[in-house]
């Protein structure tokens, strides 16, 4: 099976969710007019007076670098199905995947600098890759054996924050004090349309407006929270409500990733230049389900899917890439067997990492370390003991009556 055909993979229709072909699921709302797209479904260049602004950001790309945004894609991609396998065959307690939405982060993942700061959530696999996190690391807290498994400050990636926009406050905090610091620097938050209904998120965007923080909001607008369309989240388009708080919003084809590179590059540039936050709304699809302890067929219409397929980020570039005589079939072969190692490498090791430290729980709490930790520590430390002391009794009774 080659990369490309994962994306078209059909799931399971559940019982009770027929709609017919004139139906409209209400995920398939319109992303209206004012959606910045410089590569359409079909992979034609559009370059028009309305998107001007943001297109001067990609007129130098050369040939290399589309390659090497394909290349981000698939081998996201790759991982992603790989850790979505290993989770259905037990190796994982959880996977929250990103199918469909590669383009909106590995296009935003590669308009950051080295200096910038960012903020996942838990479905930023591609932001990851970009920042050099090594994939295994990122399963080392699904299979429960670290918290996260990589130092934040060694590549400016922050660790996975589970609980729903919370980032976006350390992102804002974190952005306020680098301007402070007088940082050459900005600070990217990512999180989704249900997200945006949290409370942290509009703390967020006050804070940021008010104190003029050099922070990009990069919401991936997927058009379900679980089982909930966006429909149920807000009456307008998400980046209009950035109006409300005095700061820029952007609405981009999160499908197309020259576009989201061209709006992320344009965003933090603003944000460096001293002029403030900007909300950028990805406009994407989740082609898969929201963890996999969900079952999107139970809510979503096989039709919707099949709508979206067709729009598919990876497959829209290898059709630009092929027009324009900018890759050829060796190196898409070379890809596909590249593809092919980074699966079996993530397989073989998730099957050999280690089971945790008992006593890794209690590092690094504090900073300099807390009595009340250290009392807890040694609590635990007698209550395991306790099961070696029973064993080597039971044994020794064990012997006293052969």
């Amino acid at each position: 099976m080659t990369v490309e055909s994962t994306a078209a993979r059909k799931p399971r229709r559940s019982a009770g969710t027929k709609r017919t072909s004139a139906s409209k699921s209400p995920g398939t709302s319109s992303p209206g007019p004012e959606l910045v797209q410089l590569l359409t479904p079909e992979g034609k260049r559009v370059k028009n007076t309305e998107n001007a602004v943001y297109d001067k950001y990609v007129a130098d790309v050369t040939p290399e670098e589309l390659r090497g945004l394909y290349r981000d894609m698939v081998l996201t991609r790759r991982f992603d199905a790989e850790a979505t396998s290993l989770q259905r065959q037990g190796e994982l307690g959880l996977w929250a995947s990103l199918l469909g939405q590669e383009a909106a982060q590995i296009g935003s993942g590669r308009a950051l600098r080295d200096d910038d700061y960012v903020f996942p959530t838990y479905r930023e696999h591609g932001v990851a890759w970009c920042r050099g996190v090594d994939p295994t690391n990122l399963l080392g807290m699904f299979r429960g054996v670290n918290n996260g498994g990589w130092d934040p400050n060694s590549n400016n990636f922050h660790l996975y924050t589970i609980v729903i926009g919370a980032q976006t406050l350390h992102a804002t905090g974190y952005a306020m004090g680098m301007a402070k610091d007088g940082a050459d620097s900005a600070v990217i938050a990512y999180f989704g349309d249900g997200a945006s209904s949290q409370g942290d998120v509009a703390e967020s965007f006050t804070f940021s407006a008010v104190y003029n923080a050099p922070v990009v909001f990069f919401c991936q607008n997927n058009q379900w929270a679980i089982s909930e369309p966006t429909e149920k989240q807000t009456r307008v388009p998400l980046y209009q409500r950035a109006q409300g708080y005095g700061f820029p919003g952007v609405r981009v084809d999160g499908n197309d990733v020259l576009a989201c590179l061209a709006v992320t590059k344009w965003a933090l540039e603003r944000a460096r230049n001293g002029e403030g936050p900007t909300l950028v709304e990805a406009y994407t699809y989740r082609m898969g389900a929201h963890t996999t302890s969900d079952d999107p067929t139970k809510y979503r219409a096989d039709e919707e899917r099949e709508a979206w397929e067709a729009k598919d980020p990876i497959l829209r570039l290898r059709a630009y890439l092929e027009s324009s005589n900018h890759a050829d079939e060796g190196f898409f072969a070379e890809l596909e067997a590249e593809s092919e190692a980074l699966g079996r490498r993530v397989r073989e090791a998730v099957r050999a990492m280690p089971d945790p430290d008992h006593f890794a729980i209690f590092e690094n709490v504090y900073a300099d370390g807390h009595a009340l930790v250290d009392e807890e520590r040694a609590q635990f430390a007698a209550y395991q003991a306790s099961f070696a002391s029973e064993s080597e009794s039971g044994f020794a009774a064990g012997e006293g009556g052969n």
